[in-house]
């Protein structure tokens, strides 16, 4: 049975309220990634003010903590013991929370290797929309029989559940590193990367920013693991490409800038521009849209591809009809300043044939969980 606390009993009244009165309720902890989703103006529910690490088990690689915990919080605990998440999950701003890094589920530059922070939730606590105090999986792994809960909860925005705590896995961090940088077009850049991907190597993360028009770009790749591994790699895989190393320093700071989108790409929106994050499968190759902006950046050796294109409807329409031909999807990421902020963000499971199961599924889930509606404030559609 789980414990009570005052912090949870307040939350649960908060909820029980909102379910009686049927108005909405929407899960904030340090408001870092609030312009994320779908926009709403229904009351706030704080989840800072229960925070803490609960458990920490460096032998165990895991990590047990309130959904309020500020998130550096984390990270600087694990960094004592020479851990990390290895997912790299973005800040986007100083008060981020452990929570509010779940319910965003995402990840940064070594997701392409690793796997997304999904995959790495053992278990969590929650409070339902009938203010039940539910708790799934555990807190190692291979401990849950039927259906896993707690990994519904990375990336539903906080639409299914007030998240309370949860117990995510850890990593030690690699015995070495090494980040290269090369120019290289984009075809051939996805064509190496892909080869690389498929071969015994210590590719970690990769990044290649240029010009959607063809040329040259940027290839920066960087290696992580066993120091021997490590070390023979680099001479292999700079000798195929032209790459040189770059400085620790210099390369840290450019994996962190990428993770939290501070790359002038990212930066430079104009007002009514939208920044589109295309997903896409390993195999496709560099594709063209009209109207978007010459430079572009691709992650996770192509499969994550960012793209600055006009806000308006006809060129999200084409951009997701684009991205489903080639077996992915897009969504608008971020909004430029002058841009209708009820825009639809993401592509519906509707649009894609090959989820449209899954909106009976979804709609049963949230039927279970919220039946009063506490939680659907529409930021995930």
């Amino acid at each position: 049975m789980s414990l009570s606390h005052p912090k949870i009993d307040a939350f649960r009244e908060q909820i029980l309220n909102a379910a009686k009165n049927k108005t909405p309720l929407s899960i904030e902890g340090g408001g870092t990634k609030s312009w994320y989703g779908n926009p709403n103006s229904y009351t706030k529910l704080d989840t800072r003010s229960y925070s803490g690490i609960l458990e920490y088990q460096p032998e165990e690689l895991v990590i047990t903590a309130c959904a309020g915990t500020p998130l550096k919080e984390i990270e600087a605990a694990l960094k004592e013991k020479n851990q990390a998440l290895a997912f790299e999950p973005p800040h986007f701003g100083e008060n981020a929370t452990f929570g509010g890094a779940i319910a965003a589920g995402l990840a940064g530059p070594g997701r392409i290797t690793v796997g997304n922070f999904r995959d790495f939730v053992l278990g969590a606590r929650i409070l339902d929309g009938k203010g039940q105090d539910l708790s799934f999986g555990g807190k190692v792994m291979k401990n849950v029989a039927g259906y896993d809960v707690s990994r519904l909860l990375p990336g539903s925005l906080g639409t299914l559940a007030l998240l309370l705590e949860a117990s995510v896995k850890v990593l030690p961090k690699p015995a070495a590193t090494a980040t290269l940088r090369c120019q290289i077009s984009q075809a051939n850049a996805l064509r190496v990367l892909n080869e690389w991907a498929g071969q015994p190597l210590p590719l970690s993360a990769s990044c290649w920013i240029g010009s959607s028009k063809g040329g040259d770009g940027e290839l920066t790749f960087r290696l992580a693991g066993a120091a021997a591994a490590v070390k023979a790699a680099i001479p292999l895989m700079s000798s195929l490409v032209n790459a040189t190393e770059l400085n620790s320093e210099i390369a840290e700071n450019f994996w962190n800038e990428l993770r939290e989108q501070k790359l002038s790409t990212f930066i430079n929106l104009g007002a009514n521009q939208t920044l589109y994050r295309l997903a896409l499968p390993a195999a496709c190759g560099p594709i063209n849209i009209d109207g978007a902006d010459e430079e572009i950046i691709l992650e996770w050796h192509g499969q994550q591809r960012w793209v600055k294109a006009p806000s308006d409807e006809a060129h999200f329409k084409m951009i997701k009809a684009l991205a489903s031909a080639h077996g992915g999807h897009a969504t608008r990421f971020r909004q430029g300043a002058d841009v209708d902020p009820t825009y639809q963000r993401f592509t519906l499971l509707s649009e894609q044939a090959h989820s449209k199961a899954l909106e009976a599924v979804q709609e049963r889930l949230r039927s279970a969980f919220d039946p009063a509606g506490v939680f659907a404030t529409k930021r995930l559609p």
